[in-house]
C-alpha cells in the first residue's frame, strides 16, 4: 500500500512537471529599426511581420506573443542596430549592412557589382541564392554577433536625385553627393565628392547645401519629401540592392518555444519575399508620383550607364582581392552573383571580371 501511494504521488508529480513544461507562455519581444516606417521594409516589419507572427502564435500555439516596437531611432540608431541585437537591448532588428562596413564587409556584395538588376524581386532571390551557396554569409551573424539572420531585405532600384540638372557623366565631377557605405564608391569613381549620410538627414542636408544629391530609390524621394528640396531625379539604374537584413538575438531565439520559433522563421521568409514584391509594385507608382510632384524625372541614355560602369570596371576585383586577403570568400561570392544574375537574364552594361 505504501508502494502504491508512492507510485501515485510520483505519477502525480510527473504529471504536474510535465504540464509545466508545456504550459502557455506570455512572450514579449522588442523589435526595432533605426529607420522610420516611411522606409518600405520598416513598414512591412510594422504592418506585416509583427501582426502576422502575433496572429499565428495565437491561432496555432498555446502561447501569447507581444511586440514592443521602436522605429525611427527610438530604440536604436541606424548604425547601432547590429550591436543592439547582439547585446540584447532589442530582440529583433532590421538594418542596412551599409552601416556595418567593418563588421559585415562582404554582406554588401551586391553593391560591389553596380548596374545589376533593377527588379527588387529578382534582387532578393539572387541574394538568397548566393547566401544558400556560401554559408559564411549567414554564419557570420551567429558566430560573431550572437544573432540569427532570419530575412534578407531588398531595396528598390537605385538611381540618383539632385538639386541641379545634369545630362553628361562629366557634369557630376566635383559635386557633393550623398550615399551610404559602399555605394559612395560609385560616386568616387565618377569624380563626384561622396558624402556619407542617412535618409533621416537628407532633407535638411540638401536644403542647406551640405550636399547636392543622393543615390536613392524613388520611394525614399517620395516618402522623405525630398522632392521639396531636390527637383531632379535621374533613372541611372544602379540596381536594386539586397543589403539589409532582419536578425533575432540568438540567445533569445533559443529560449523561445519551438513552435514559436518555427512561426517566426515562417513569417520572416514571407517578409523577405514581400520586400521584393512590394518594392517591385511600388517603383512605377513612385516614379509617376514624383512627376506629379513637379520633379524632373528622366532616364539617362545607355551611353551614360556604360560610361559610369566603365569607370567602375576594375573596382569589383579590387574589393574581391582586399576581402580575400582578410580570409573572406569574396571572389567566390562575386563570381556566383555575376553568374546567378545572368541565369536570371540580366545583362551587365560592362561585364565585370573576377579572377
Amino acid at each position: 500500500m505504501i508502494k502504491h501511494f508512492k507510485a501515485t504521488v510520483l505519477v502525480g508529480l510527473l504529471g504536474l512537471f510535465g504540464a509545466a513544461g508545456v504550459s502557455a507562455e506570455n512572450i514579449k519581444l522588442r523589435i526595432a529599426s533605426g529607420h522610420p516606417a516611411a522606409n518600405t521594409y520598416v513598414n512591412l516589419m510594422q504592418n506585416f511581420f509583427v501582426p502576422e507572427v502575433t496572429k499565428r502564435v495565437a491561432q496555432r500555439t498555446t502561447h501569447k506573443i507581444e511586440f514592443v516596437e521602436g522605429y525611427g531611432g527610438s530604440m536604436v540608431k541606424v548604425a547601432d542596430t547590429l550591436e543592439g541585437v547582439q547585446s540584447g537591448l532589442i530582440d529583433i532588428g532590421g538594418y542596412c549592412f551599409c552601416f556595418e562596413g567593418s563588421n559585415l564587409p562582404l554582406n554588401s556584395f551586391q553593391v560591389m557589382l553596380p548596374f545589376g538588376t533593377m527588379s527588387p524581386e529578382k534582387s532578393v532571390k539572387l541574394a538568397r541564392a548566393v547566401y544558400d551557396k556560401v554559408p559564411y554569409l549567414s554564419k557570420v551573424f551567429e558566430d560573431k554577433f550572437n544573432q540569427q539572420l532570419i530575412a534578407l531585405i531588398s531595396d528598390n532600384g537605385y538611381n540618383i536625385g539632385t538639386t541641379f540638372e545634369w545630362n553628361n557623366f562629366s557634369e557630376l565631377k566635383g559635386r557633393k553627393i550623398a550615399g551610404a557605405g559602399l555605394n559612395l564608391k560609385w560616386l568616387e569613381y565618377a569624380g563626384a565628392v561622396p558624402v556619407q549620410s542617412s535618409l533621416p538627414e537628407a532633407y535638411t542636408s540638401m536644403q542647406t547645401g551640405v550636399y547636392n544629391g543622393w543615390i536613392m530609390f524613388p520611394s525614399g524621394w517620395v516618402n522623405f519629401k525630398l522632392n521639396e528640396v531636390a527637383k531632379h531625379y535621374s533613372e541611372v539604374g544602379f540596381g536594386a540592392i539586397t543589403w539589409h537584413g532582419m536578425t533575432i538575438n540568438k540567445s533569445r531565439m533559443a529560449k523561445l518555444p519551438k513552435d514559436v520559433q518555427a512561426i517566426i522563421i515562417e513569417v520572416a521568409k514571407e517578409f523577405e519575399a514581400k520586400t521584393g514584391s512590394v518594392n517591385e509594385e511600388g517603383y512605377p507608382k513612385q516614379i509617376a508620383q514624383l512627376k506629379t510632384l513637379g520633379v524632373n524625372v528622366k532616364s539617362v541614355p545607355d551611353s551614360v550607364r556604360v560610361d559610369w560602369a566603365n569607370s567602375l570596371k576594375g573596382w569589383p576585383q579590387t574589393m574581391a582581392t582586399d576581402l580575400d586577403a582578410k580570409g573572406l570568400p569574396a571572389s567566390q561570392v562575386l563570381k556566383i552573383t555575376l553568374e546567378e544574375a545572368e541565369k536570371m537574364g540580366h545583362k551587365w552594361p560592362v561585364r565585370y571580371v573576377i579572377k
